[in-house]
Order: structure tokens, then sequence, then C-alpha cells
């Protein structure tokens, strides 16, 4: 079982994000656009697939990169932390999941 580390300090995740070059997004999953967001990191090229896409619905199943002020915003009003892969010596997991504060 791999060992892993919540984090909710802002600093600390931004530099794991960038550490795996990834960025802030949110994803609408509402049926009604702007009601029910959810926080995601993407990573590396996946950041740049969508953006040279025609304009699409907010709520079409995809995501929007956003600030780093934005995405923290949201993660403080959802209560969330961040639990990720606990550092291997030369190794760079990029394995994390989002769940409630306790």
């Amino acid at each position: 079982m791999t060992e892993t580390v919540t984090m909710t300090d802002h600093e600390a995740i931004r530099d794991w994000a960038a550490a795996r070059m990834g960025f802030p997004a949110v994803v609408d999953v509402s049926a009604a656009s702007g009601t029910q967001p959810m926080l995601r990191l993407v990573f590396d090229q996946i950041a740049y697939q969508d953006q040279d896409r025609a304009e699409r619905a907010q709520n079409a199943g995809g995501y929007e990169l956003v600030e780093w002020d934005d995405w923290f915003k949201l993660f403080e009003e959802l209560q969330l932390a961040l639990v990720v892969a606990a550092e291997v010596p030369g190794r760079r997991e990029s394995f994390h999941e989002f769940i409630r504060r306790p």
C-alpha cells in the first residue's frame, strides 16, 4: 500500500502541482450551468488539449483552467483536502484525490 499525505496548505498544494506540471481547473458537473463546480488538477499536455476547441456550454463535461486564487476559494468553500502519494526519491507520482476535511 502506498503511503499518502493529506494537504490543506495552499502553498504546499501549489508546489506539489508545480513539481508535476499541474494546473488548477474546474469542471461544471451540473445540469444547469454554474451550480455544481468540481475541482480538478490537470497535468502536462492534458492542460492544453481543450484550449483550441470552439466555444461550448460550460456544463458540457469539459474543464476550464482557472487561477489558483479562484481554485483555492472553492477548495476552502467546499472544505476539501488533497491526498497525494508520499514523496519517494526518484519518483514523481501524480496520484491525488480530493476528500472532505474531517
